[in-house]
Order: C-alpha cells, then sequence, then structure tokens
C-alpha cells in the first residue's frame, strides 16, 4: 500500500489501533534534519505502544527502557502492507522527521548441546 498522510483527527484513534499490534515487534527510530543529519535514536528495542496525546501535544513511542516524546507534531504519515504498518514518518514542532520502523525480531536457532 503506498504512504498514507493522515489527518489530526485521526492520529489517537491511529495510535490507539496500531499499538493493538505490536506485541513482540521492535522499533528502530531514525531522527533526520539538516542541522544534524540522520541520527538513530532506537535501534532494534522491543516496542509497547505508539499513543497521541491531543491535550499536551505529543506523541509518545513507549520502548524498553525509553520514551520517545515528540513534541508538537506537524504531520503524520503511514506506510502499511498487507501485515498492517511498518513505518510511520512524523515531522515534529522544529521540522525534524522522526522515522519508527518496526521490525519482526530476529530469530535464531536453539543452542546445540
Amino acid at each position: 500500500m503506498p504512504i498514507r498522510q493522515l489527518q489530526k483527527s485521526e492520529w489517537k484513534s491511529y495510535c490507539d489501533r496500531i499499538s493493538k499490534g505490536l506485541e513482540g515487534k521492535r522499533a528502530q527510530i531514525e531522527v533526520a534534519a539538516l542541522p544534524i543529519g540522520d541520527q538513530i535514536a532506537a535501534k532494534q528495542v522491543p516496542i509497547f505502544g505508539i499513543t497521541y496525546d491531543p491535550k499536551d501535544d505529543i506523541i509518545e513511542v513507549a520502548l524498553e527502557n525509553l520514551d520517545h516524546i515528540i513534541h508538537k507534531p506537524r504531520s503524520l504519515a503511514a506506510d502499511e502492507d498487507a501485515a498492517g504498518f511498518s513505518s510511520l514518518e512524523i515531522v515534529d514542532g522544529e521540522g525534524r522527521k522522526q522515522i519508527v520502523k518496526l521490525m519482526d525480531p530476529l530469530m535464531l536457532p536453539p543452542p546445540e548441546r
């Protein structure tokens, strides 16, 4: 499916819906802006949920040992495939792109005895 730009009125319900399917998933968060270039804020970290709080105007990505907070988001776009969403691109209040990519954990074979 193509990337879908979401209206701000959809953000809360969309985040609530996709959070239900995150069990066992991992995420990578990239932050991109001209002054800082591309930075990895989190890599292959278990993800617990994504929420939008319209009162405080923040998006929170809850990861193991890290809460990634995006203040005053301007836009939210979702890249979806048949299995659900695969990434979100969020532009924050300062124009930085915050890209949340979902991935399945690496499945290693059991250790030999």
